[in-house]
């Protein structure tokens, strides 16, 4: 009872957004800003995945985010816009209720693709060499997206508006918000319902002692494979989002930048801890709003504030703990045991 009162609650709270949204109560800016909170939270828990529970250095996520992005992106202009490759839209506009979760699946599925191709060399593969692995498949992806004619290469690709659109015509609700909130909630899910399932729990088992795990009878092979599709997967997810919220996207917008931007959410919030990397994802997100102003100079004042909180409390904001570590009344709202 106490879980499905949780849940109503959870689901309340996403209508009243969306209400005020469609009230112009939350004007599009800070709709915008709501938006790129829910897809800085799905970036943020699914690397924790790989970085926090797993014990691994992944410093590529924005190439999972852009192979996401453009994979969905392609599909949807194919299906509900004009474009120079087929004319006209493959599909009638009434049916982008049905053809956008599918388009943003196939994102996901591709991303999770190129998870795998990184995740075999991971198998001997730990630290810094790990990280120039993954970060030479981000300038990879990004190098072969900017030469790639058909999805516009260094200037871009753009038409997914008309999905958002499409969805409008039908029925007039924040679509992509709708989406991005439901998004950011089923991945929080569920990575947690994967952390802590009999067979998730041989990732942090990786991250005490990977000789041990494997005595203990981790296979610890299968484990790096599923935690790296499951973790890009749902990072070409939130790319997928983020495309269709902006309606264009650029392969210099999935940069290295972009995944140390993750990174800092990430150890920012605390290794090993969802709730950490949720906190993190939205405090970063509202400071980077707050420090618009200072223009350029907020690169150099956000990470003065990291290093500050380095100095001060290196294990980040949550450490590896969750809420209903520091709260255990919650526990009984979302424990799946």
């Amino acid at each position: 009872m106490q879980k499905h009162t949780f849940t109503i609650g959870l689901f309340a709270l996403i209508a009243l957004i969306v209400a005020l949204s469609q009230l112009n109560i939350l004007d599009q800016y800070y709709t915008s800003v709501i938006m790129f909170m829910g897809v800085n939270v799905m970036l943020a828990s699914s690397l924790n995945l790989v970085n926090g529970y797993m014990g691994e250095f992944s410093c590529g996520h924005g190439g999972f985010m852009c192979v996401g992005a453009y994979v969905s992106s392609l599909c949807t202009v194919l299906m509900f816009s004009k474009n120079q490759i087929l004319g006209a839209p493959l599909l009638p506009p009434q049916l982008a209720f049905i053809g956008f979760p599918i388009a943003l699946m196939v994102g996901a599925g591709a991303a999770a693709v190129a998870g795998l191709v990184v995740a075999i060399p991971s198998f001997k593969t730990r630290g810094d060499y790990l990280a120039i692995i993954t970060l030479a498949a981000n300038y990879i992806i990004i190098s072969a997206i900017n030469n790639m004619e058909i999805v516009g290469g260094p200037r871009g690709f753009m038409g997914m508006s008309a999905t958002d659109r499409a969805m409008s015509g039908v029925i007039d609700l924040p679509w992509m918000l709708i989406f991005v909130l439901l998004g950011s909630v089923f991945t929080v899910w569920l990575l947690r319902r994967f952390v802590t399932s009999t067979l998730g729990k041989g990732v942090p088992a990786i991250c005490q002692d990977e000789i041990a795990a494997e005595i203990m009878s981790v296979d610890t092979n299968r484990m790096k494979l599923i935690a790296f599709m499951l973790s890009s997967g749902l990072a070409g997810l939130a790319g997928g989002l983020y495309a269709h919220v902006l309606g264009y996207v650029n392969p210099q917008s999935f940069d290295i930048m972009r995944s140390t931007e993750v990174m800092v959410m990430v150890y920012l919030g605390g290794m090993g801890s969802l709730s950490g990397a949720a906190i993190a994802a939205v405090s970063y997100t509202v400071l980077m709003e707050a420090l618009r102003f200072l223009d350029v100079w907020k690169w150099v004042v956000i990470p003065l504030l990291l290093i500050l909180l380095m100095q001060f409390r290196p294990e980040g904001i949550m450490g590896n703990k969750e809420l209903s570590d520091l709260f255990p009344k919650l526990r009984k709202y979302y424990s799946f045991k």
